[in-house]
């Protein structure tokens, strides 16, 4: 009874295997295809652009609030410029934090691009196959309306001929 084996019972077996880890395990096996490398070209120099303008944001606000901090001391009774540098202080952390969550969405995009892989690419070059059978299909079957429509005319043109040919 015990070596009979249950209806209701699954066996899983994974379908990828650990392989030390890193970025091996990201790239296929084949290795990338000429989109991948195009992706890379184009998306990591501007993650990489976003996360700089990010620090740089902030290093200017962090900076803006250093030397902006003793004039307020200095100077209190003068809450207008305050209320200004304040509000421009909110919108340099939140403009660098916009500029951080872009540039990490950017690389975390290009990461899960590489976790899919080939099967992008297969439904690409199914769509592709596709769209090139039904574009030869619609080429078919205008070339045989367009066969159709000459021998239409030529055999009106024949008819035109012999009824001009009884009249004289």
């Amino acid at each position: 009874m015990a070596d009979r084996m249950h209806p209701h019972q699954v066996q899983v077996h994974p379908s990828t295997r650990y392989e030390g880890g890193g970025m091996k395990t990201l790239l296929p096996h084949r290795g990338p295809s000429t989109g991948q490398i195009l992706a890379i070209v184009a998306l990591v120099p501007v993650g990489g652009t976003l996360l700089g303008l990010a620090g740089l944001t902030l290093l200017g606000t962090i900076i803006g609030l250093c030397v902006a901090t003793p004039v307020f001391l200095l100077f209190s009774p003068v809450l207008v410029p305050a209320a200004i540098t304040v509000a421009l202080a909110v919108t340099g952390f939140l403009t660098s934090g916009a500029f951080g969550l872009t540039g990490l969405s950017s690389l975390s995009w290009i990461v899960n691009y590489f976790k899919q892989g080939r099967s992008t690419m297969e439904q690409l070059d199914y769509t592709k196959r596709r769209i090139q059978e039904r574009v030869a299909d619609a080429t078919a079957t205008v070339g045989q309306k367009t066969k159709d429509a000459g021998q239409a005319i030529q055999s009106t043109a024949q008819q035109g001929k012999e009824s001009a040919r009884a009249t004289t």
